[in-house]
């Protein structure tokens, strides 16, 4: 199981957790986010409401994507790249039910391995479950709105 530190929970509804991996990025980036960190935390330490620190522009497009995320009302959840969560809480990240993540299993469509008679899915699974997912979904977002257009369901 993992403890996720959550950047500012939200206190609506459950939305979809995005899933960052910090061991997928490659050492460059490892490189960057390290002497970024220590810039921000050495801007931090100084005195005033505002801060002024230079980024590289990974890092500043990974900041840009949280703040968008919190924006948006979505919780962001930081976790390793090989953290592993039950399907219970696989369900809760993915924003359907636990029979539902149990099936996306069975199809090989979430990795999954056994410890003992439990089950443990990767947080890496299930990003890249969503990255795959995205396409079909925005394809299906414009079938609907089609539809709304021809029977005139809009506004």
């Amino acid at each position: 199981m993992i403890e996720p530190m959550k950047v500012h929970a939200s206190a609506l509804a459950l939305h979809l957790l995005q899933l960052v991996q910090m061991e997928q990025l490659e050492q460059t980036m490892s490189d960057l986010l390290s002497r970024d960190a220590d810039a921000l935390h050495r801007a931090l330490d100084k005195a005033g409401d505002e801060v002024r620190v230079k980024l590289s522009r990974e890092t500043a497009e990974l900041v840009s994507r949280w703040i968008d995320a919190r924006t948006r009302g979505e919780e962001v959840l930081i976790s390793p790249g090989n953290a592993e969560v039950t399907p219970t809480e696989a369900a809760v990240l993915l924003s359907m039910s636990r029979p539902q993540v149990r099936k996306l299993m069975d199809r090989g469509l979430l990795e999954f391995r056994k410890v003992g008679t439990h089950h443990r899915v990767r947080v890496s699974s299930i990003r890249a479950f969503l990255e795959a997912e995205r396409p079909r979904r925005r394809e299906a977002l414009a079938d609907l709105a089609a539809l709304q257009n021809e029977f005139g369901l809009t506004e």
